[in-house]
Formats: structure tokens, sequence, C-alpha cells
């Protein structure tokens, strides 16, 4: 545990049910980013503007008045890396790898259709190399939505698309998981 103290202005504070006083989502925001690493505080920015509680054009607003701000520097670094289409933490955490890796950005929830037919959404793709990357948490390795996991991912390949499953165990290594992201956008396939 870390424990920061600093002084809260009152326009940084609001009550919620019971009386109980929390920081408001523009003040939570800043010191998540400037407090957390920078996966993490992606993540939950990522999760704040997904769910409503945080308008990120605001917390730019906040940031772009702050110069001499306690870490705003570091605040900079997280807020063109939020995004609210991500819908989980490890999907944020592989957004952030491949933005530090150099990588081109992915598109996040890419709806992918083949002449005219819906074949999934899927949580990244590189449309121009037509890369899929999926994390798969615990819900996906149920016997029956494994099978029909495989089946998507069958219609996906079958379509020219090229896919990259990650669990929980591939996101220990953040840095194999960008080599196999390079080397899929740096290998495409065959002209069909």
């Amino acid at each position: 545990m870390r424990v920061h103290r600093t002084t809260v202005r009152a326009i940084d504070v609001m009550t919620v049910a019971d009386d109980v006083r929390i920081t408001a989502p523009l003040r939570t925001a800043w010191d998540v980013a400037a407090l957390e690493a920078l996966p993490t505080a992606v993540a939950a920015l990522d999760g704040m503007v997904r769910e409503g509680h945080l308008d990120i054009e605001a917390l730019c607003r906040v940031h772009a008045g702050s110069r001499g701000r306690w870490r705003a520097s570091r605040v900079a670094k997280v807020l063109p890396l939020v995004d609210g289409r991500s819908e989980s933490p490890p999907e944020s955490w592989v957004r952030v790898a491949c933005a530090r890796a150099g990588l081109p950005a992915p598109v996040p929830q890419f709806v992918v259709l083949a002449a005219g037919e819906f074949l999934g959404r899927v949580d990244f793709a590189w449309p121009e190399h037509r890369l899929i990357v999926e994390y798969e948490g615990a819900y996906h390795f149920d016997e029956l939505q494994i099978h029909r996991d495989d089946r998507r991912y069958e219609r996906l390949v079958a379509a020219g698309w090229r896919v990259i499953r990650l669990s929980a165990a591939d996101l220990r290594d953040m840095d194999a998981v960008i080599a196999r992201i390079i080397h899929a956008l740096a290998h495409p396939f065959p002209a069909r």
C-alpha cells in the first residue's frame, strides 16, 4: 500500500450514498494517472470512460491548464492511450504494450464482415494487415464456449484473417506477446 497525502479542494470532492465523501471522477482519474504504472492507469481510466464516469476530454482540458501541477508529465503519457472501447484491463494492457513498442494502433472492438456477413466483433484488429488479437478470459475456457470460439475463429481464418489468441498466462510475458504481434504484422498472409 502506498499512502499519498495532499490537499483536496472542495470542488474535487463529492458525496454519495449515506453521506460518504469521495473524490470526484476528474480528481480520481488525475490521481490514478499520476500515481499508477502506465498500463494500470490506462486500464482504470479506460474503465471509467467506458462506464460513463469520466469525460476524457474534460480531463484533457484539466491537463492543458495544469502547467507545473504535480505529475502533469506523467498524466500526459496516460491521456493519449485512454480508449473506452477496451472492455477489460487485459485488453488495455495489450494496447499499452503495443503503443510502447511503437506498433500501429489496433482498432478496438472491430466488427469483422465478409461479403456483408457478420463474422464477429474482436478485441483488436489491424484491418490493413488482416490481423486479429483476442484476449480470452476465464469465460472462454468453459467447454461450450471453447467450441463456439473455435468455430468463430475458423470462420475468421477462412475469410482471410489471422488470429492471435491470448490467455492470462500469455500476459505474464508481454514481450513475447508483442513479439508475436510484430511477427504477424511483418509477415502478412500471401495474397489469395
